[in-house]
């Protein structure tokens, strides 16, 4: 028969939450602490706009410190991530391991999906991205994130959509849903996104760049890219910044390898914005293709992160 006594619940803090005394022989005792948010509340699928036929969703990661705590109180930055595609139909939840890496910082996350250039082409893209960050702000009470403190992050064509979207800003190249709301940004990440879409052709390159149905030529509405000159100059960020528009801090990395974006696309884009005595920094991975060989790199994660910590409000 034990002599144990059922005991009542606990109800104080959980900081004085008593340690077990019990230690049997062989067991090795440590005190670790954890470094990082270790739980994620998903939102899976929340619909923010439907255009096109299309309905547009996010997948929203919301980190909390206590298990117990679902969904979380505390407000967090939110990093508004958009996912590279060619500017074709997005593969947003292979995204997600690489999201909950920076939820597990304790950054709110929404993955936005756009509408896909085979359905509609530019600027359809930069729209959807801006009303996604509006819809986070109108919803930041549920989604537990803090509306002065949102970062805008994109990879590839996702990249592009980043700087375009952060640097046009609210009224242009913009639908106006959630319109009492604004669209900007403290600050952007962008990985190996195009800068200029009317050059990209002339670096080596595994893909063509200036067919009507290139990557490039379905953003135009499947048009040859090198016949349209004009326009695809204004679906370009340096477009923009040739014309006094001013752009939020950006970080950028680039593999020196890339064979789907060319290097020189950063290259342009970073001068530009050190001609503007705009804020910018800029990673050259040396011997990374498009997207791997450094990317998923414990540094290049906590470069983005020093980035955002010091220019995302």
């Amino acid at each position: 028969m034990s002599n144990l006594e059922l005991l009542p619940p606990f109800t104080g803090p959980l900081e004085e939450f008593p340690s077990s005394p019990e230690m049997p022989a062989g067991v090795k005792s440590v005190t670790w602490k954890d470094e990082e948010s270790c739980f994620i509340d998903f939102r899976f699928d929340v619909q923010y706009d439907e255009r096109d036929g299309e309905k547009l969703h996010l997948q929203i990661l919301m980190p909390s410190d206590d298990m117990m705590e679902m969904p979380p109180k505390k407000k967090r930055p939110l990093i508004v991530y958009i996912p590279g595609s060619a500017w074709h139909r997005q593969m947003v939840y292979i995204t997600l391991p690489r999201m909950i890496r920076i939820a597990e910082r304790g950054w709110a996350v929404a993955i936005v999906q756009y509408r896909p250039s085979e359905v509609t082409g530019f600027p359809a893209q930069i729209e959807d991205a801006k009303s996604a960050i509006r819809f986070m702000r109108k919803n930041a009470e549920e989604y537990c994130i803090d509306p002065d403190r949102v970062v805008l992050w994109g990879d590839s064509s996702g990249g592009h959509t980043a700087v375009m979207a952060a640097i046009t800003g609210d009224g242009l190249l913009d639908n106006g849903l959630y319109g009492e709301f604004s669209s900007a940004v403290n600050c952007v990440v962008d990985w190996f996104g195009p800068s200029d879409v009317s050059k990209m052709g002339y670096y080596p390159s595994t893909m063509d760049h200036g067919g009507a149905d290139s990557p490039e030529g379905y953003l135009l509405g499947c048009v040859d890219v090198m016949e349209n000159i004009d326009l695809a100059e204004k679906a370009s960020p340096m477009y923009y910044l040739d014309n006094g528009k001013k752009a939020p801090p950006i970080i950028i990395m680039h593999g020196s390898s890339d064979e789907v974006v060319p290097f020189n696309q950063s290259c342009m884009l970073y001068e530009k914005l050190i001609e503007l005595g705009m804020v910018v920094e800029m990673y050259k991975l040396e011997g990374a293709h498009h997207g791997y060989n450094g990317f998923n790199s414990t540094e290049a994660y906590d470069a983005v992160m020093a980035f955002v910590a010091k220019h995302g409000g």
